[in-house]
């Protein structure tokens, strides 16, 4: 039982921080295309939630496998969220609002999906 927690916290902890350093750096390139067009706000938040859901994604894809492959994908979802929320807190000032809950649940949503997935392409 040791080593399936071992693992599960590896595969969950790889995913999580590889996501969020994916969403920094894709939003650090949105910055610069923020700051040539001037999109409005509700894009802004549009795209930032689709970089953040993707590459959780993505990321629980490539590193979540075996058992309980929903769990530990969405774990790193959760955890991919809070840290970029934090990270993003630090540089810009926390603003959390109701939506913060709904980006929660969605990155649970989009990190078991993709730890599923990634199990599925794993066995085969």
């Amino acid at each position: 039982m040791g080593g399936f927690l071992k693992d599960a916290a590896k595969q969950t902890l790889r995913a999580a921080v590889l996501c969020t350093v994916f969403c920094l750096l894709a939003t650090a390139l949105f910055a610069v295309f923020v700051r040539a067009f001037s999109p409005s706000d509700s894009l802004i938040t549009a795209i930032n939630w689709f970089l953040r859901l993707t590459g959780v994604f993505l990321f629980s894809l490539l590193f979540v496998r075996r058992e309980r492959a929903l769990f530990k994908g969405m774990a790193a979802g959760i955890l991919s969220v809070l840290l970029t929320m934090l990270i993003f807190g630090f540089i810009g000032g926390f603003h959390v609002t109701a939506w913060f809950l709904l980006e929660l649940l969605a990155g649970a949503a989009f990190g078991g999906a993709g730890g599923l997935l990634g199990a599925k392409i794993g066995k085969e």
